[in-house]
């Protein structure tokens, strides 16, 4: 790989992208005092990101299959949502990662959800995973919903199970995306 290769911002972001639900760096499960250290790192490296920027927010840490799982919430009248979009949350998720598996030296696969945005974007796959099941209800073979990551394709996954359809994640990087088909 050259010198350009690895220090290119887009392919710096693809590999971020990479699925790691299927890398080899998260064989192992996660023990139970891992994902406790994660979990207080990424509290640490957030409440100081918060407290840089003075947007209020209160920090709760969860474990929940086998990975840490960071709930950033605040009233109302918070300057919280201003971070609450999906590709900030994703960002700062990412960047909480690093920070963490720099503090820990282990790959780290927490979850940060910022003001509600998981719940939010839980609706979402739901809405989309409806739309699919209604095509293949009208006699559609497959349908794909569009590229998306890792943690989003398992909750989509989920949520095909639980409506008596099969899925597939097919395609590579930025692509891989779901299909779905009739069990």
């Amino acid at each position: 790989m050259s010198d350009l290769t690895e220090t290119d911002p887009a392919v710096a972001a693809e590999a971020s992208e990479t699925d790691p639900l299927e890398s080899a760096e998260t064989d192992a499960p996660a023990t139970e005092q891992e994902i406790i250290d994660e979990g207080d790192a990424a509290a640490d490296y957030i409440e100081e990101l918060l407290d840089i920027a003075d947007i209020d927010g209160d920090i709760d840490i969860d474990a929940r299959a086998g990975r840490a799982y960071l709930s950033v919430s605040a009233t109302a009248d918070s300057n919280l949502r201003l971070l609450s979009k999906p590709d900030t949350v994703a960002a700062l998720q990412e960047l909480t990662r690093l920070a963490v598996q720099n503090r820990t030296g282990r790959f780290s696969r927490l979850i940060l959800d910022v003001g509600g945005s998981r719940d939010a974007r839980v609706t979402e796959l739901t809405a989309l995973v409806d739309h699919a099941v209604t095509r293949l209800e009208g006699g559609a073979s497959t349908a794909s919903l569009p590229p998306m990551s890792s943690y989003e394709r398992k909750l989509v996954h989920d949520i095909v199970a639980e409506r008596g359809f099969v899925s597939e994640s097919e395609g590579e990087g930025r692509d891989r995306h779901t299909v779905i088909s009739k069990a």
